[in-house]
């Protein structure tokens, strides 16, 4: 037999508080996401303060100090040159992390207005430059890296402007089957009937609604553009010493790994795996939390 409450009681639903701790846990990811992105978080801050946290010069040397270990003046040892590995890598973070950042900014840039030109107004233009994106397509970004520093010199400028161009397909690809699709939506439409034109419907309304999955994308390509980048330094076409480059530290450092001292190599090579598989977890990351699934 039930019983009624008794007058001036209300009955209680058992109700389980917000965790508000789990919830910033899943704004943040997995522990591995939250692990990646502090360590880009600290990379970008080590690159941004490297005049000031380098102890010593990374560009001067002395032979008498070459292939030292690790200890109280030289926390990782110095390279054949005598320079300091710690410093070093430090300073090797910017002109690192810089060349990729100007590759992504010009590549997404540029891929944004070929995609948006492309996606709206479709037809004979959309099929040229469709065609035109093809033929990007099958040269390799290091491949054209090279050649623009076989044309133009060693350096860092020759190589960012043919990368960029070597990604732009990339963005431009993506960015024109978003637009095809938010074509079709009602709101564009509307935009449309009220007279509105092509370049505020798609760069003030159309671009806000895409800009998500382009950070994704972005993310990803720079990952792809450091390694290439330090692949070429390590090639000796990129970014030439005196400036510190972890490509290039990599490349000075073969010698001593023969001689048994590996970490002037093994410590910027560490380096980049890490900010490479860094970037490339964020960047899959929020491709995840923008198509819906769950991490």
């Amino acid at each position: 037999m039930s019983t009624l409450p008794e007058a001036g009681t209300t009955a209680r639903t058992p109700r389980t508080r917000p965790d508000r701790l789990a919830r910033l846990r899943n704004l943040g990811g997995s522990r591995l996401q939250r692990a990646c992105l502090m360590l880009l978080v600290l990379f970008v801050l080590v690159a941004l303060l490297a005049p000031w946290l380098a102890p010593q010069d990374p560009t001067f040397g002395r032979l008498g100090d070459s292939l030292l270990g690790p200890g109280a003046d030289h926390w990782l040892g110095t390279d054949q040159g005598g320079h300091d590995t710690f410093s070093a890598l430090i300073a090797g973070a910017r002109t690192s992390l810089a060349g990729p950042l100007a590759v992504v900014v010009f590549s997404t840039v540029a891929g944004i207005a070929v995609g948006l030109f492309t996606g709206w107004r479709g037809g004979w233009a959309d099929s040229l430059l469709g065609r035109v994106l093809d033929v990007l397509f099958a040269f390799p970004a290091l491949l054209l890296a090279i050649l623009a520093v076989a044309l133009f010199g060693k350096g860092m400028t020759a190589p960012v402007v043919a990368m960029a161009i070597a990604y732009m397909p990339y963005t431009a690809r993506l960015v024109r089957g978003l637009v095809v699709q938010e074509k079709a939506r009602p709101y564009v439409a509307a935009y449309r009937v009220q007279g509105h034109s092509a370049p505020y419907v798609t760069v003030r309304r159309m671009l806000p609604n895409i800009a998500p999955t382009l950070l994704a994308q972005s993310t990803v390509n720079f990952g792809y553009a450091l390694l290439d980048l330090a692949a070429l330094s390590f090639l000796g076409l990129g970014v030439q010493p005196p400036t510190p480059d972890w490509g290039a530290m990599i490349n000075q450092g073969q010698a001593a790994v023969l001689q048994g001292r590996p970490l002037s190599a093994v410590v910027p090579a560490v380096a980049v795996v890490l900010v490479v598989v860094a970037f490339n977890v964020v960047g899959e990351d929020l491709g995840d939390r923008l198509a819906g699934r769950d991490s």
